[in-house]
């Protein structure tokens, strides 16, 4: 996976610097001063979420702080229509940069270019910083959306390089998303000839309420070799297609850096298939928040994955339950305790305890 080099980084602040000094010689010259509207229209924003983590795989005890993410991204609004957004995780890559540029006058269609989250499942485009696990995605997201380790495609975050089209009709009770991707994921250039074609349609009948379906069809290029599905060899292109249905209901939505205060009771469930090469996986999750008293909610979320589903012993189940308690706006504190229940192929079940702090802007 490659991120940007020395030279592309030194170029970077050399242009910082030279907008500098075009800046201060316009503002001693008298002429006039752009500064003001430039910085009006940039806004930043980041997070970070870290914790500490026992488990005890096998028998094994294992316990350790942890790093997860340390994101800033900035967006630039060119004009009314046309903006720009990059995005770096400072604990591991760059992360998304793409321009958006809305074609109507409403938000009926809007086009995207670039690195970006793909729209495939209901939990993948969702922010970190919002979801209700400390783990984040459920583990059929993880695989079957590229946000987790995938031996066969690497880990990808759920990003991917290409073209999309967005929108809302029917005064905003329909959602559509078309996209075409190269399939590779991120930072990467594509290894095969074919696109991947995501579709996404999501039904607002009442506020609060989402009927969401995707699909994904598209080609692999191996990079790796996974034990569930040793047919498919290093270099080899296979067949990758994915399917979700789910639903979502949420008592309010979440508004700006109005975390704290919106804290709305929610409940999502989403069902989820695919296919690489010949193997099929498949599994779904259901996952609940609660407010309760003060800040502090309840978490509760079940879950099941099986890898292949040919083959017996490659499932895994996760009973999660926790708190969570929003200290300032977009910052939290998290508990949580997972009972992992696993196939034979895999191992066997296991505690998981995590704790995690985020602090978000």
């Amino acid at each position: 996976m490659k991120c940007f080099s020395y030279k592309q980084r030194l170029l970077a602040v050399a242009m910082m610097l030279t907008t500098s000094i075009v800046i201060m010689a316009q503002q001693q010259s008298g002429e006039p001063n752009w500064l003001k509207d430039f910085t009006s229209r940039i806004t930043l924003n980041g997070y970070a979420q870290a914790g500490w983590s026992y488990q005890n795989p096998n028998g094994k005890d294992q316990n350790s702080f942890n790093l997860k993410r340390t994101l800033l991204w900035a967006k630039a609004k060119i004009t009314d229509r046309w903006s720009f957004l990059f995005m770096h995780d400072f604990s591991s890559v760059v992360q998304e940069f793409y321009t958006d540029f809305r074609v109507t006058k409403g938000n009926e269609l809007t086009m995207r270019l670039g690195q970006f989250k793909h729209s495939f499942s209901m939990e993948n485009p969702l922010s970190p910083t919002q979801l209700e696990l400390i783990d984040v995605y459920s583990q059929a997201v993880l695989y079957l959306a590229g946000e987790g380790p995938d031996p066969l495609n690497g880990v990808n975050y759920g990003r991917d390089m290409g073209i999309e089209v967005f929108g809302d009709l029917a005064d905003g009770k329909l959602h559509y998303e078309f996209a075409l991707m190269s399939g590779q994921g991120i930072n990467r250039k594509d290894l095969n000839n074919q696109k991947d074609f995501i579709a996404k349609l999501e039904v607002r009948p009442i506020n609060g309420l989402r009927l969401v379906a995707s699909g994904y069809i598209g080609k692999g290029h191996a990079i790796g070799t996974a034990a569930w599905n040793p047919e498919i060899q290093v270099g080899e292109n296979y067949k990758r297609n994915r399917y979700s249905v789910g639903v979502e209901y949420k008592t309010l939505s979440y508004s700006g850096s109005k975390y704290k205060e919106a804290r709305p009771a929610s409940i999502r469930a989403e069902w989820l298939g695919g296919v690489d090469g010949k193997v099929g996986s498949r599994g779904g999750y259901i996952t609940s928040s609660i407010p309760v008293v003060d800040a502090l909610d309840v978490v509760a979320s079940a879950e099941t994955f099986d890898r292949n589903t040919k083959v017996n012993g490659w499932e895994q189940s996760n009973l999660t339950f926790g708190v969570q308690y929003w200290f300032y706006k977009k910052c939290r504190l998290q508990l949580q305790y997972t009972r992992c229940l696993l196939g034979e192929q895999i191992g066997k079940d296991y505690n998981w305890l995590q704790a995690q702090v985020q602090v978000a802007f």
